[in-house]
């Protein structure tokens, strides 16, 4: 049966609302709901936070009395297992819903199916795939982490026209306009995990952190594989603020790693081989902690070897509408030389840069 013009209406709704939960529910999946009685919609309801109630019992809870005989639209699989909240399908069940529309299955194993089935046993006719590619999207960090074990990946970097990394000394420290700066503030602020390299912390000495505040501290992470990070740079002397990591090699300097521990850091140490090897054992320990978003900002030869890892997810590409090429102390980014393929999402110009955000061209489990 094919799926009404309000039907695609309701579940759209459901997926913008859902995105309201966006850095307070990790590592949860975000979650809308639509209930509808005919083609009025009368509740609706989003995954607030992390340990809160799920998207259907929020919506069903304003529904009432009224969610009767009415049809509930909800863009993931209703959990069926007890968690940090009893089953979403049992509150179902109970408000009497007559019909349930469903945009993707929820990978997650306890899950993957059986909250479909449940509906179905209890009566309950359930219809699934309406805007399921949209649904996907949303979902996209949350399957990353229960399939591959790892957190979704970030890429962002600043460039001029012609392609280079920093302006020239001289002409300022920004590339990247105030508008756009403000923009990677806002998404800091819902990362679980922010990485650099070793270059990028002794030439910037940066804080990582989101100015204002997000709903979220992340991780910060240095690649540093003979722990060099100083003792008195930004990222230690903040440690208070914001946790840091220091991905160090396994032939570190004991006395450096003893160094950055006795003032907070956390020092990891890698066993792997090669920058491939030690990045996806890196992203394995994120996973591990559940780790569900991680922002790379660089410097270049960073986001090189996570592109060639192949650990790519999500391109944030700001580009200022300026040229340094008669400046040659001025660095050429050396990301790529053809972008590799990506779907591009949105293009936005802040500050009068041009802001290119899209997935890589690899498909979404």
């Amino acid at each position: 049966m094919p799926f009404s013009p309000f039907d695609v209406a309701a579940m759209r709704r459901g997926i913008d609302v859902a995105r309201r939960g966006e850095g307070f529910v990790e590592p949860n999946p975000l979650v809308g709901a639509v209930v509808a009685a005919g083609e009025r919609i009368i509740a609706e309801g989003w995954h607030p936070r992390f340990g809160g109630p799920h998207a259907e019992v929020v919506a069903l809870d304003a529904a009432g009395a009224a969610a009767r005989g009415a049809t509930l639209y909800v863009t993931l699989e209703p959990c069926c297992h007890h968690g940090k909240t009893p089953p979403c399908t049992e509150a179902v069940i109970a408000a009497g819903i007559g019909r349930v529309v469903i945009a993707a299955r929820d990978p997650f194993p306890a899950v993957n199916g059986g909250g479909i089935a449940a509906l179905r046993a209890a009566g309950i006719p359930v219809e699934t795939g309406l805007l399921e590619a949209e649904a996907l999207r949303l979902t996209a960090p949350f399957r990353t982490l229960v399939t591959n074990g790892r957190p979704w990946v970030i890429a962002k970097w600043a460039m001029s026209r012609d392609r280079r990394a920093a302006a020239p000394p001289g002409v300022g420290r920004w590339i990247s306009s105030p508008e756009s700066r403000a923009l990677v503030h806002e998404l800091r602020g819902r990362m679980d995990a922010i990485l650099v390299g070793i270059g990028t912390a002794l030439a910037d000495d940066p804080l990582l952190t989101a100015r204002p505040p997000g709903p979220r501290v992340p991780l910060r992470i240095v690649l540093d594989s003979r722990a060099r990070l100083p003792l008195d740079s930004a990222l230690v002397q903040s440690v208070g603020e914001a946790p840091v990591l220091v991905a160090a090699g396994p032939d570190a300097p004991a006395a450096r790693i003893a160094a950055l521990r006795s003032v907070g850091c956390e020092v990891w140490q890698c066993t792997a081989a090669t920058p491939a090897g030690r990045l996806h054992e890196l992203l394995r320990l994120l996973g591990d902690r559940r780790l569900t978003n991680l922002l790379v900002e660089g410097g270049p030869h960073v986001l090189r070897e996570c592109f060639a890892a192949g650990l790519v997810d999500e391109i944030w590409q700001f580009t200022a509408p300026c040229d340094y090429a008669a400046h040659p102390a001025a660095a050429v980014l050396p990301v790529f030389d053809e972008p590799p393929p990506f779907d591009v999402e949105s293009v936005s110009h802040p500050g009068g840069d041009t802001l290119v955000r899209g997935v890589v061209r690899r498909g979404v489990s």
